[in-house]
């Protein structure tokens, strides 16, 4: 699905403020039907949990409601228009006054609505948009629902980050002609010093193709005709790590010669390979240095903020990163582009989190569930995880820094059943994107030897916590069984493998002269015995540590106050360990270039 934009034949209108906001009410049984009766207001882009001091709201599972009145631009006559919706967690619908017009399920993706036939241009519209938090076995994410004795439905899930809801990312109104560019895939290669731009248009009606790409200055360096078209560029500049070069690629819909429709997409040309356990960009061995991070942020809770983005980013590259991971979940289109053009390193994730009903057995002493069945997660949910992977790749597929497609996070993959769910979508992934690698992040109780599924994926990669829930306190331990563990890895697979995970819970200002759990110089102590066995383990080819951030999870014993794993603060403020990051991976950065 392509973003909405300003063009020489698009025009776009940004719908962010403050929404009327109300809980759904069985005494307002059609919320859409007339102007909400509610004196909350609600920001969007924001979660609502933390907005409100209503214990209720924060803890409201089921729809919720937005609300706000719409001018359509009068100069719109003959376009179409179009409400785009960024992403409404878990589940969204969208009326244009009293009609429904669009609905979705999946909390982190886009999705919009044609409403040309219910509006008119220079008038307003009523447009509400309901969002349902819930969480089932066969959604993605998944869930249950309790019925607690007072008759409140509580949320139960199985991943360890706040259930944050609402709209947490842009709603849009725009135009586009009736004859558009609908769709448009990108490939590039390399032959020798020359780039290979292969462009695959699709347009909504009969209408011919023509496609320009400019440099940086806006040279045009080369065109092409035809809905297939390929574009070579001589003395091509390459987008590579901590170094992006975009060019612009223009497409053009014509009819009977005349433009109808323009679209402009950034180009970055570069090549992606895994060749027996390296990972190669642009034919050059990479090592990935990074995060996990979260969509989060106080008050915000995942409501993507431009301040923070651009914030996260100086952090990245103050400490030496070059890469990150979008645990667990797909992050706004704009930290995509941000990424694309600051040169940062892209693994990108779907939100399949929690698909392992065992390991939060082992956490909670609850009864452990077989994960892989007709009663746990079975066909519905592996139907929703394989629609998010086509979301996903439709949306991402044009992004050159997005270098991988991690289709799930800590799966149950040692358990009966896991290939059976796991192939099909892997082929799945293969066949909407040939051009990227494709992986998966390991969870610590399925080592080599009783994982089921690695050898379907090009690249592996490893969540661990020796020396935090394994080994607490015993580094020595900690090193030598980190260390069996990744040569068993290498042994067995010949792979590239990726460090996604590592670290411990610290809260700043807990000091020690000791290996002392929850103190600074543990979480930087775990650090370093990681990077010691990193640097013996040649398959080894990436570290990202967790987390960025500190971050908000539900609330129980296991966490207090949130998972405090961030070489950041949730206000990202530095630990100890940053600075003992900062020093590695900058030497890393220097050597490299």
């Amino acid at each position: 699905m392509l973003k909405p934009q300003t063009s020489a034949t698009r025009e776009l209108v940004r719908l962010d403020g403050l929404w009327r906001f109300a809980l759904d009410s069985a005494d307002v049984p059609e919320p859409w039907a007339a102007p909400l009766d509610t004196p909350l207001e609600a920001p969007v882009p924001a979660s609502y949990n933390d907005l409100f001091t209503d214990p209720r709201i924060r803890e409201h599972v089921g729809w919720a409601w937005y609300q706000r009145s719409v001018r359509v631009p009068r100069g719109w006559a003959g376009d179409r228009v179009i409400v785009r919706v960024d992403a409404a967690t878990h589940e969204g619908v969208v009326y244009v006054d009293d009609v429904k017009v669009a609905e979705h399920v999946g909390g982190y993706l886009p999705f919009e609505a044609d409403i040309t036939e219910h509006v008119t241009p220079g008038a307003e519209f009523r447009l509400t948009i309901g969002v349902d938090n819930e969480l089932t076995m066969e959604t993605i994410p998944p869930g249950t629902i309790e019925v607690a004795a007072d008759g409140r439905r509580v949320q139960r899930y199985f991943h360890d980050f706040y259930n944050y809801a609402g709209l947490a990312r842009s709603v849009w109104l725009a135009s586009r002609p009736a004859v558009h560019v609908d769709d448009v895939t990108v490939v590039t290669e390399l032959e020798g010093t020359t780039g290979i731009v292969r462009v695959d248009t699709v347009v909504s009606a009969d209408a011919a193709v023509r496609a320009t790409l400019r440099d940086a200055s806006g040279t045009v360096v080369g065109t092409a005709d035809g809905a297939s078209a390929t574009i070579r560029v001589a003395d091509a500049t390459l987008w590579q790590p901590g170094a992006a070069y975009l060019y612009q690629l223009t497409l053009e819909a014509l009819v009977d010669g005349e433009v109808v429709d323009e679209y402009a997409l950034p180009v970055g040309i570069r090549t992606i390979e895994v060749r027996g356990a390296e990972f190669l960009i642009n034919g050059e061995p990479f090592y990935f240095t990074g995060f996990g991070k979260h969509e989060d942020t106080a008050v915000r809770g995942k409501g993507h903020d431009d301040a923070y983005l651009v914030h996260d980013f100086q952090l990245m590259d103050w400490i030496g990163a070059n890469s990150f991971r979008t645990a667990h979940y797909p992050y706004a289109e704009e930290v995509m582009e941000f990424a694309d053009r600051h040169g940062i390193v892209v693994i990108d994730e779907t939100p399949a989190v929690g698909l392992n009903l065992g390991l939060i057995g082992g956490i909670t002493g609850a009864p452990k569930l077989a994960t892989w069945s007709p009663g746990t997660i079975g066909d519905a949910a592996q139907a929703a995880h394989a629609q998010v992977l086509r979301e996903l790749v439709a949306r991402d597929k044009n992004h050159p820094s997005v270098v991988m497609w991690s289709i799930t996070n800590e799966p149950a993959s040692n358990e009966e059943g896991a290939r059976e769910y796991f192939e099909p979508l892997v082929q799945l992934t293969r066949e909407l994107d040939p051009s990227r690698p494709v992986t998966f992040v390991n969870v610590m109780m399925a080592p080599a030897g009783t994982d089921l599924v690695a050898d379907l994926f090009d690249v592996i990669c490893l969540n661990r916590y020796y020396g935090w829930y394994v080994n607490t306190g015993d580094l020595a331990a900690a090193e030598a069984g980190l260390e069996t563990e990744l040569r068993a890895w290498e042994s067995l697979y010949g792979k590239p493998l990726i460090m996604t995970e590592y670290g411990a819970d610290t809260m700043p200002g807990v000091h020690s002269v000791w290996d002392q759990p929850w103190s600074e110089e543990y979480q930087t102590a775990v650090l370093d015995m990681f990077h010691r066995v990193h640097d013996r383990v040649p398959a080894l080819v990436g570290e990202q540590v967790w987390n960025f951030a500190d971050f908000q999870t539900s609330a129980g014993i296991f966490r207090v106050d949130g998972n405090k794993k961030g070489v950041f603060t949730r206000d990202r403020k530095p630990k100890a360990a940053a600075h003992a990051l900062r020093t590695r991976w900058t030497a890393m950065r220097d050597r490299a270039s």
